[in-house]
């Protein structure tokens, strides 16, 4: 990937990024920490996330992150790399399209990347679809790939 570009544009031009890029965004490490406080969280106590002797003897070798933890970190990422001024309001309106090809170990770094592929005019302002790429530092393949439908209001 080139160094980080950031996308940032004002809501009333938002139909001008159809196809445009972003990113990537700053490295961030998933510890066991924050997988641990996800499992508590949520109830997701799966042994390949938190016992450390059962995770050594899956596929993966060791604990790995859940993959709706790896799907939440987006926001910060996100905010890096990609920014709608002038909105009234902004909102995550929901997921088209999830998956999560690679684990991330423990302690692995993870950074998105993403291209705006729909702006469409709603009610009162914009929904635009952006498939949005995580990478595993030192990965073959993506962590995850998600299609976030996000809409801005004016």
């Amino acid at each position: 990937m080139p160094d980080s570009a950031t996308l940032s544009v004002p809501v009333d031009k938002l139909e001008t990024l159809e196809g445009a890029g972003f990113g990537p965004s700053s490295w961030r490490e998933i510890g066991q920490d924050d997988i641990d406080v996800f499992a508590r969280l949520t109830g997701d106590d799966n042994p390949i996330h938190v016992d450390a002797d059962a995770a050594a003897k899956s596929p993966y070798g060791t604990r790995i992150a859940h993959g709706l933890l790896t799907l939440s970190c987006v926001v910060p990422m996100m905010r890096e790399v990609f920014s709608v001024t002038g909105a009234a309001m902004g909102i995550n309106y929901g997921l088209n399209r999830v998956r999560f090809p690679a684990a991330v170990p423990a302690g692995a770094r993870i950074r998105i990347h993403g291209q705006v592929i729909e702006v469409t005019e709603i009610a009162g302002g914009w929904q635009t679809v952006v498939s949005v790429t995580y990478e595993v530092e030192g990965g073959e393949k993506p962590a995850c790939v998600a299609e976030f439908v996000l809409r801005y209001y004016t």
